[in-house]
C-alpha cells in the first residue's frame, strides 16, 4: 500500500511510523486507519524491525479523529468507524515488537487513545493529552474508556472523560499516563535511546513479556499467573536463553539472536 497520511521508515532496527497531517493536526480519519492497520500489519512480520517509534508532524502527535468525517455519518457509520479505530489501536498493543509512542505535541482524543495502544510513552514538555469527546456529545470510542481506568485508575479517568479536562505532560505524568516528559527539542533522541536499550535485550523474552503482561491485564491473578509460565517456558527452550545464562556466567555481554 501507498501511504497518503502516514510516514514509514526503518533504520537501524527502528520502524518509525509518522502520522502526516500536520494541516489536520494528524486527524484520525478512515484513510489514516486503514494506513495505520496495514503498516503495523507489515512491521509485525517485517524481521528488519526490532523496535516502533510512534509520533507525529508538526506540533501535533494526533490531535483526534476527523470530526469534519465523523460530523456526516449516520448511527451505523458511526459504529464501523468505532470498530474500525479499535481493532487498530489492538492491532498496535498486540504487535510482536515493543512500541514507544513519542507524544510531541496535542495527543486528544483518538491521539490520546493511540498513545495509550502503545507499550511505552513518552511525551514532550510541550505535549498535551485529553478525551474531550463528551463536548461533541459522543464519548471515547477507540478504547479510551477501557485503556485510560487501566493506566490511572477509574477515578481519574472517569474525572478526565467527563470533564473533558486537557492536561499537560507533567500532570499526565504524575497521573502514571505517560512514563517519561522530555524536554521537546530530546524527544526524538530520546525515544531513539529507549528503542535500543530494548532492542539490545533477548527479542523473544522481550516479545513473551509483552503476551504475559498483557494477557495478564485482561484475566484475574491466578489466570494471569498461568499465561506467564507459559510465556516463561517460551524463553527457557531458547537459544537465547542459553546465551544469555552463558553470558552472564562468563561476565561478557550477551549475543542474542532471536531464537
Amino acid at each position: 500500500m501507498d501511504y497518503r497520511n502516514i510516514l514509514f521508515e526503518v533504520k537501524e532496527g527502528i520502524g518509525y511510523v509518522t502520522v502526516n497531517r500536520p494541516k489536520a493536526l494528524n486527524a484520525l480519519n478512515t484513510e489514516v486507519l486503514t494506513e495505520l492497520d496495514d503498516v503495523f500489519r507489515r512491521i509485525d512480520d517485517d524481521d528488519r524491525v526490532k523496535a516502533v517509534i510512534v509520533t507525529g508532524s508538526g506540533r501535533a502527535f494526533v490531535a483526534g479523529a476527523d470530526i469534519a468525517q465523523m460530523s456526516e455519518l449516520n448511527g451505523i457509520e458511526g459504529r464501523d468507524m468505532t470498530i474500525q479505530g479499535q481493532k487498530v489501536m489492538e492491532l498496535i498493543e498486540a504487535v510482536n515488537k515493543p512500541v514507544i509512542a513519542a507524544v510531541n505535541g496535542f495527543a486528544l482524543g483518538g491521539g490520546c487513545e493511540l498513545a495509550m495502544a502503545c507499550d511505552i510513552r513518552m511525551a514532550s514538555d510541550k505535549a498535551k493529552f485529553g478525551q474531550p469527546e463528551v463536548n461533541l456529545g459522543i464519548i471515547p470510542g477507540y478504547g479510551g474508556t477501557q485503556r485510560l481506568p487501566r493506566l490511572v485508575g477509574k477515578g481519574m479517568a472517569k474525572k478526565l472523560i467527563y470533564s473533558a479536562e486537557m492536561i499537560d505532560a507533567q500532570e499526565a505524568y504524575r497521573i502514571g499516563l505517560v512514563e517519561y516528559v522530555i524536554p521537546a527539542d530530546e524527544l526524538m533522541a530520546e525515544a531513539e535511546k529507549l528503542a535500543k536499550t530494548i532492542m539490545s535485550k533477548a527479542p523473544i523474552a522481550i516479545k513473551m513479556a509483552k503476551v504475559a503482561v498483557n494477557n495478564g491485564l485482561n484475566t484475574d491473578l491466578k489466570t494471569g499467573v498461568q499465561f506467564e509460565a507459559e510465556a516463561y517456558t517460551s524463553t527457557f527452550v531458547s537459544e537465547d536463553r542459553v546465551e544469555g545464562m552463558k553470558a552472564f556466567v562468563e561476565k561478557r555481554p550477551a549475543e542474542f539472536k532471536g531464537k
